[in-house]
């Protein structure tokens, strides 16, 4: 019903799969209302629509119309369509003449592909009595709808709609609830006040609680939000759908929608982007004409820039740069900067679903980049890689650095208590913005040399390194910090070495291959995979290491686009019989083990377990349930959604172990 086909953070690229056609996420569904259909959307990019059930059901003439010729024709529209049950008039007048029963079966009657069942919207910032008491009848009335299509044996696909208003407690304890349920989406509701009075911030809170406690394998929908300039940000939290009306009531009152904002007709100077109605048209010429063909006119526009930005939120998943989008699009209002830096706070939830290499380098635009799941997935990396007696701290160069670092390294500080330097026994790593410190073995692994940040620091990004190096440089017995980076991040004066004649770096393959193992599978992979007479091949165009022997036996390949080290049978076999059990492994029933002996993808519904590290695009060990190792592979979703979805690839398969 619905699958991923790519991923960035927790936005993702899916396919919703209806009755009337397929759907790729994320997606707008315009508000279709069912008596006044000013404009064709799906001649303007829609695949999906949304109308109201309950404004049907209560007139007459559209509702025997619907019964008798469906909901697609009385529309006009062939694609799939979703209904509201109703629960905005619930909202607005307090009540509606028709029950939770009722409206689902209605739904279901004029054939609806998506049907909503009747929650209780709570508004934000109500007393805390009031939203428990919403809840529960949401709840109820979920548990109700699911029951009753179950038993009716209806096609239609089933909205349950998360709510709890403010309170993050009841947001994640109605996600809770609701998961257990076998509905088919999960819409988010009850937050467009908090997007019509710029409360970006309490709409993070309010989507990223709900988010932690929705099922992975279900399109979640964000209802009510229309406007492109949130788009990009609500997709990086892990929403698929969107409707409005928002098109047509802003061109009801002759507003632009933007990216940037929204734009009065009546100040506009020139038209704001390059769809065929600003190309065509001047300011001028849309406020002399008749109402209602501005209005028309406005519209297409207002749905050009939407699905234009949709198109380039899935580029930009697909590419890699989703954050960066999310970042430039977030400096349109402070509201918005103040929300994507709230949602800082998330990083390792969002850290979960992010990819390790992506095919975009990663370009620093701001404190908010600190926050990346990039950055804090290394950071943690660092803290747990090997540590030697020593550590020399050098500043950034052209990257890759180690290739630009040689000789005599200058003039140093020192940290700790001097001792006689052991180069043997000593780390070499050198400041980097935003990637705090960077060891020299492993500076060309994605996205350690596939960075870019401006040359001029801001205070953050200072404050940020400092802060990292004071804590970082507790793990060993003597820092030598070299001068310039003393002087730049204002870390004080140490007492000044004694024998920085004598600092060099030495660039040793083995060594550096043994690194990048061990921050790639864990620490010990690299003494695991690099045992024996190891032979290292390099290309001679780049210079860059692309196979490791032992022997004349194929260890690994090193990629040459992340310098990430992909596994042969031998590199799988070592790095299994040295590496504990689950890391590294994704463990397969008995079922899918002749497939996976033969080197045959593994799907997720054949997936027991697997270890909680893997993320995205990591090479993975396939094992049976004895660790036996079966093949070995890609990972192409994170840990977390390997084990929930039942549909879908989760490895692509490199080679099995059949005999």
């Amino acid at each position: 019903m619905f699958e991923i086909k790519a991923k960035d953070n927790m936005g993702r690229v899916g396919v919703l799969k209806t009755k009337h056609g397929d759907v790729k996420t994320p997606a707008l569904m315009p508000v279709i209302h069912p008596r006044k259909q000013e404009i064709d959307v799906g001649k303007y990019g829609a695949d999906i629509v949304i109308t109201n059930a309950y404004l049907i059901y209560k007139d007459e003439d559209l509702k025997k119309e619907a019964i008798e010729k469906g909901l697609h024709e009385l529309i006009h529209f062939d694609g799939p369509i979703m209904t509201d049950s109703g629960s905005f008039q619930l909202s607005v007048y307090g009540d509606v003449e028709i029950t939770n029963k009722e409206v689902i079966e209605f739904q279901e009657l004029i054939k609806t592909d998506i049907g909503t069942s009747l929650d209780i919207p709570t508004a934000p910032f109500v007393d805390r009595e009031k939203a428990e008491s919403d809840l529960e009848i949401t709840l109820e009335r979920a548990r109700e709808a699911v029951a009753y299509k179950k038993e009716q044996n209806m096609e239609m696909l089933l909205n349950s709609v998360v709510q709890g208003s403010t309170f993050l407690d009841l947001r994640r304890e109605c996600a809770r609830e609701l998961s257990k349920l076998d509905a088919d989406l999960y819409p988010i509701g009850a937050v467009v006040p908090l997007m019509e009075s710029y409360h970006y911030k309490d709409l993070v809170d309010v989507v990223m609680n709900s988010m932690a406690e929705l099922s992975d394998t279900v399109p979640r929908h964000l209802m009510g939000a229309g406007h492109p300039m949130i788009f990009a940000l609500c997709v990086a939290m892990g929403c698929d759908l969107f409707d409005s009306a928002a098109y047509i009531l802003y061109a009801e009152d002759d507003r632009l929608l933007s990216t940037r904002g929204t734009y009065k007709l009546e100040n506009l100077q020139e038209m704001p982007c390059s769809c065929e109605v600003c190309t065509k048209y001047t300011p001028d010429d849309l406020r002399a004409m008749p109402k209602e063909k501005r209005r028309e006119l406005i519209a297409q526009h207002n749905l050009h820039v939407s699905f234009a930005e949709l198109r380039l939120i899935r580029q930009a998943i697909y590419d890699g740069n989703l954050m960066e989008l999310v970042e430039e699009r977030c400096r349109a209002h402070p509201a918005l900067l103040e929300a994507v830096r709230h949602l800082g706070n998330y990083s390792k939830d969002l850290e979960k679903y992010d990819p390790r290499s992506k095919k975009s380098a990663f370009f620093y635009t701001g404190p908010e980049s600190l926050c990346r799941s990039e950055v804090i997935r290394h950071l943690e990396k660092l803290r747990q890689m090997p540590k030697k007696r020593d550590l020399v701290i050098l500043p950034p160069s052209r990257k890759p650095y180690s290739k630009f670092v040689s000789g005599k390294l200058g003039e140093f500080y020192v940290y700790g208590a001097q001792k006689e330097l052991d180069l043997e026994d000593t780390d070499f790593m050198v400041l980097d913005i935003p990637f705090g410190l960077i060891p020299l073995e492993i500076d060309e692994v994605y996205p350690l040399s596939q960075n870019d940040a401006p040359k001029t620091r801001d205070v953050d990004a200072i404050e940020f390194a400092e802060d990292f190096i004071s804590e970082f440089v507790e793990y060993y017995d003597q820092v030598l910090i070299h001068k310039r980076v003393v002087n730049d991040l204002e870390l004080g004066l140490y007492e000044k070495s004694d024998f920085s004649d004598e600092i060099r770096y030495h660039k040793d393959d083995v060594k550096k291959v043994k690194a990048i193992a061990d921050y790639q599978f864990g620490v010990g992979a690299g003494d695991a995979l690099f045992t024996g007479n190891i032979n290292i091949e390099k290309s001679k165009k780049t210079g860059k290491i692309r196979h490791i022997y032992d022997g004349k036996v194929l260890i690994v390949n090193m990629r040459a686009s992340d310098s990430y080290l992909i596994l042969s049978k031998e590199g799988a076999k070592r790095l299994h019989n040295r590496m504990p059990y689950p890391q590294n492994r994704v463990v397969v029933n008995k079922d899918s083990e002749p497939f996976a002996l033969d080197g045959k993808s593994v799907f997720c519904k054949f997936v027991v377990t697997c270890d909680e590290n893997i993320r995205a695009k990591d090479e993975v060990l396939i094992v049976n349930e004895e660790d036996k190792l079966l093949a070995y592979g890609k990972a192409l979703l994170g840990a977390c959604e390997i084990e929930q979805f039942q549909t879908g690839q989760a490895i692509k398969t490199r080679k099995g172990f059949k005999k």
